[in-house]
């Protein structure tokens, strides 16, 4: 009753509803054009893209590399980036299953993360920071849902389309302040403008701020913004290391987000993001919007 009532109230919501639904009626890059107005409120420009956002969008429909297939599967993503960088940074593996029946649980320690391999936006994670507590059931629901869900289908994001869904365990890593920060670098071709740093996830409030490499805040989203005067955040052990890091993998991308970890100085790779919010972030300030457009360069 009350998402009858919401979509009363907003009738955008209830279209934006019907289109993906009926997201099978429609070539990719109508279905954009569609989603696009409904989310951002304004037109998309595929002919001369502008912004972060709209460019995004072209990259989904135009830059189709059969290796970004790999990049974006959880399971094959580690053997590509350790080919890259190196095994030291790949997060072990504890088991890898084909169907959530097949999670042999009894095998898995105390604490671990179970991940889809195929899914996005953390919608396929279920963490187990302690058996003993651990809803078994809950989990297997979150990542029975998640086995079904089409990234591709709903977003247009076309590495995922080819993706076999699957399961995959891995260590669960925390450092002396609990559950780990996330390092999410913005690459462009090789070159990585800058970091937003995620804090506060684990008691369910995050933040995130922006730095450059020199670790000098980039005032680039509202909490940015609204920071005083000589705001920081502990600069981590070994980041010199991560921006190079991401830099090499992200060397031939046009845009890529490579996230990592950072434990007290060790260094993890977590995933490689090319669509941010999908390329539908109403949240981005207009300024940032145009500022990571422009580095955005399609010629090629």
């Amino acid at each position: 009753m009350q998402s009858v009532i919401n979509y009363i109230c907003s009738p955008r919501q209830l279209f934006l509803a019907i289109v993906k639904k009926t997201y099978f009626l429609y070539s990719d890059a109508v279905y954009l054009r569609l989603v696009y107005s409904l989310m951002m409120k304004k037109s998309l420009h595929l002919k001369n893209p502008v912004t972060f956002n709209e460019k995004l969008q072209w990259l989904k429909l135009y830059d189709r590399n059969p290796q970004y297939t790999t990049m974006v599967d959880k399971c094959e993503a580690k053997k590509y980036v350790a080919s890259v960088i190196g095994d030291k940074y790949i997060i072990p593996t504890l088991g890898v299953w084909n169907r959530v029946e097949e999670i042999d649980f009894d095998r898995l320690p105390d604490k671990f993360v179970l991940k889809t391999t195929h899914d996005g936006g953390g919608e396929g994670v279920v963490i187990c920071r302690d058996k003993k507590q651990f809803d078994k059931q809950a989990a297997l629901s979150k990542l029975s849902y998640s086995m079904q869900r089409d990234i591709y289908a709903l977003t247009k994001e076309w590495p995922y389309r080819n993706v076999t869904p699957r399961i995959i365990a891995e260590e669960y890593l925390v450092d002396g302040h609990g559950d780990l920060d996330d390092y999410k670098f913005f690459c462009f071709d090789g070159n990585v403008y800058c970091v937003m740093v995620c804090v506060d996830r684990n008691i369910g409030s995050p933040k995130f701020y922006f730095f450059d490499r020199a670790w000098s805040l980039l005032r680039l989203n509202k909490r940015g913004k609204e920071a005083p005067e000589g705001f920081t955040l502990p600069k981590p052990r070994g980041i010199d290391e991560m921006f190079e890091l991401a830099g090499r993998l992200s060397t031939g991308i046009p845009f890529v987000r490579v996230d990592l970890y950072n434990q007290d100085g060790v260094i993890w790779f977590g995933e490689m993001t090319f669509y941010p919010a999908s390329g539908f972030d109403a949240n981005l300030l207009d300024e940032t919007d145009l500022l990571l457009g422009s580095m955005i360069n399609l010629k090629n």
